[in-house]
């Protein structure tokens, strides 16, 4: 039996398309990778991050997208959709409809078993190639643990190194000072009940 060929869109046809879908799909080179749902501690991490974020940044020039609108890495052709992004001054939008941005200077991902390995592999290995981005923002769902790492340029390799500033304590808080912010872990996890994933103590 002939096997049938694959379909291959250009990043045009892959928006039209998705402008009119009902579920969320990433694109990459020709290809489209339909994306599942997310739980509901999944949703209340983000929105507890995205209005933490949103507080300390209300009197700057800054804004926070929620997971609805599309991230191009333009090195690469990724078009996927971040849990949480910032951008501080003017937003860069490709395509011409507002809604594939380009230039995040924070990216916040909640990890789930299905998607925690390409969010701490390849799908870090495009976002590092982002230009503007300066944190990436790793946050579990089923234990308190956050994980931001932090762009420190170098000058004597053609890639920047990354530091990683980890907490597992409700009562710390991480710093993210390319935006004079604080993330502290008690408000990432407000309301988000872990009981079940927690080990019995005696």
């Amino acid at each position: 039996m002939a096997s049938v060929p694959k379909t291959y869109w250009t990043a045009e046809q892959y928006l039209t398309r998705e402008r009119r879908a009902e579920f969320k799909s990433e694109f990459f080179r020709g290809e489209t990778f339909a994306m599942a749902g997310a739980s509901a501690k999944h949703n209340l991490i983000v929105l507890n991050c995205g209005a933490v974020l949103r507080e300390q940044l209300k009197e700057r020039p800054c804004v926070v997208y929620p997971s609805d609108l599309k991230l191009e890495v333009r090195a690469t052709g990724l078009i996927t959709y971040p849990d949480l992004t910032v951008v501080c001054g003017k937003p860069e939008f490709g395509y011409d409809r507002g809604d594939v941005l380009h230039n995040p200077i924070v990216i916040v991902e909640v990890l789930s078993e299905s998607t925690e390995s390409y969010d701490r592999g390849k799908k870090f290995e495009h976002y590092r190639l982002v230009p503007s981005l300066r944190h990436y923002i790793l946050v579990s769902q089923d234990r308190v643990s956050v994980e931001v790492f932090t762009r420190q340029p170098t000058t004597d390799s053609h890639e920047d190194a990354w530091l990683l500033n980890a907490s597992t304590k409700l009562q710390e808080a991480l710093a993210l000072p390319a935006i004079g912010c604080q993330l502290p872990l008690s408000e990432v996890y407000a309301k988000v009940d872990l009981t079940e994933e927690m080990p019995a103590t005696n």
